[in-house]
């Protein structure tokens, strides 16, 4: 299923986006050395129902995970990059973090993932890794606009990725989103130009470059959820929910 929003669910996408932006905004600031885990998901689920959402990922049950997952966060540690499943882990010094949150406010949903180096000891490889998803992102979101394709897209991430010397795993990646989280079309982290879906004024997507150090082959966790790279290398994931407007897209998972 493909979504076009009308002005009068696109304001309120800008309502679920500008949440989800705000508490990924102050788990990050609580994201300290020592902090578990656990707590960052009692958190989330405190702000979400503070605001009077709901999370997409409490009784998310898809083909591929073990589910319902359960909690209301994904946190990613190190090696850990998408659908990490919370547990009792306390954070220390230099820990790659990667945060990623859904919610649905007042019908609609929004999609967005940060990561991050806990603490001062940040390696510089990390910092860099970090560095290419949210520059392959913003390509991305460059080449967003009316009669683009998602094909466009999918190349302007992988350039930019493939550049930065990463492996790039095609297997999960961007997304339609609006009325539930996962809608077409799947937007991969690499791709030809001028191939797919052409983009519409109203159309959701959710972009999300990932990348792991040095492999592009995940292994699952026994929780049956958290993907890992192969190797054991670091990982990192940025992602935004954005609006195909009528001149171009607008981010809608920024704090207000």
């Amino acid at each position: 299923m493909i979504e076009i929003l009308n002005d009068a669910e696109l304001a309120r996408a800008r309502d679920a986006g500008a949440l989800v932006g705000s508490i990924l905004q102050s788990l990050t600031q609580r994201a300290t050395v020592g902090v578990n885990l656990l707590d960052l998901d009692r958190w989330t689920k405190t702000m979400i129902e503070h605001a009077g959402a709901q999370s997409c990922y409490v009784d998310y049950a898809p083909s591929f995970g073990r589910g319902p997952f359960g909690h209301y966060v994904c946190t990613a540690v190190n090696d850990a990059v998408l659908h990490g499943m919370p547990h009792d882990y306390a954070l220390v010094d230099g820990d790659l973090l990667t945060l990623d949150l859904a919610v649905t406010l007042r019908g609609i949903s929004a999609d967005a993932a940060i990561s991050f180096v806990v603490g001062t000891s940040a390696a510089s490889d990390d910092l860099a890794m970090i560095d290419a998803t949210e520059r392959a992102l913003a390509a991305a979101i460059a080449v967003a606009r009316p009669g683009a394709r998602i094909g466009d897209l999918s190349h302007a991430i992988g350039t930019v990725l493939s550049a930065a010397g990463y492996p790039i795993n095609l297997e999960f990646g961007g997304h339609g989103i609006g009325s539930t989280m996962h809608q077409d079309p799947h937007v991969a982290n690499d791709g030809r130009p001028g191939r797919g879906y052409r983009l519409r004024p109203g159309l959701l997507l959710a972009l999300e470059p990932w990348v792991m150090a040095d492999t592009d082959q995940l292994i699952t966790d026994d929780d049956g959820w958290t993907l890992r790279s192969a190797t054991g290398s670091r990982t990192a994931h940025t992602e935004h929910t954005i609006a195909i407007t009528e001149t171009g897209a607008e981010v809608l998972t920024l704090p207000r």
